[in-house]
């Protein structure tokens, strides 16, 4: 073997050129991976091969499975003000701009839509981001947002929603349920839409919205 096949094969298996270049290549490889297989299908031998580092660089960077998984956890601020912004405005199509804000950010763009797929699958199987995701949707996603409204049982009110609009991402993404996978998105948007306003917009609310409406016209 030549002292340049020699070079090229350390070149390989050694540390990619600086330190948070690699780092970043490993977490990137490791979102994708959670996202697509589950926390427990993925390993830190598949995620080193995607990132074409070895297994033992990974190791280096985060000592576990789990402490990897904690790193591709963050959710991309982008998401978040994203969903804030759907519940502005009135009342009249809140239930549709919140459920395409929610598909948006876990079917949208890799960068967003990975990291909450990862968090997702990985709930079934980690206590950690099961802790993880039901504070993300029922604090950070949701209460808030509803309590901004001025609402009765604002937490209530979340965990239908949030129950609802996960239970869509899952049969989409995760089961494969075809005639979910098989429906655009517009047209899930304008069925489901009506259900997540029948729970965000108390009656009482909708009702005099409605009366209010009515005497303008007149």
């Amino acid at each position: 073997m030549t002292a340049h096949t020699n070079a090229a094969a350390t070149t390989r298996r050694g540390r990619r050129p600086g330190t948070n270049t690699t780092r970043q290549a490993i977490l990137d490889a490791a979102r994708t991976r959670f996202a697509s297989d589950g926390f427990a299908a993925t390993t830190i031998r598949r995620v080193a091969a995607d990132a074409g580092v070895d297994a033992s660089l990974v190791m280096q960077f985060f000592r576990s499975k789990g402490e990897l998984f904690a790193a591709v956890r963050s959710v991309p601020p982008e998401a978040l003000t994203s969903f804030s912004a759907s519940f502005e405005g009135t009342d009249d199509g809140l239930g549709e701009r919140v459920v395409r804000a929610f598909l948006d950010a876990w079917e949208g763009d890799a960068p967003s839509s990975e990291p909450l797929m990862a968090m997702l699958r990985g709930a079934i199987v980690n206590d950690q981001a099961n802790d993880q995701l039901r504070e993300f949707l029922q604090e950070r996603l949701l209460v808030d947002n509803i309590a901004s409204r001025a609402v009765d049982d604002a937490s209530l009110r979340a965990g239908i929603v949030s129950s609802m609009l996960v239970g869509l991402v899952v049969g989409r993404g995760i089961v494969g349920v075809p005639t979910l996978t098989g429906t655009d998105r517009d047209t899930l948007i304008a069925l489901v839409g009506p259900a997540v306003q029948s729970v965000l917009v108390p009656a009482a609310t909708a009702t005099e919205s409605d009366g209010g409406n009515a005497a303008a016209d007149h």
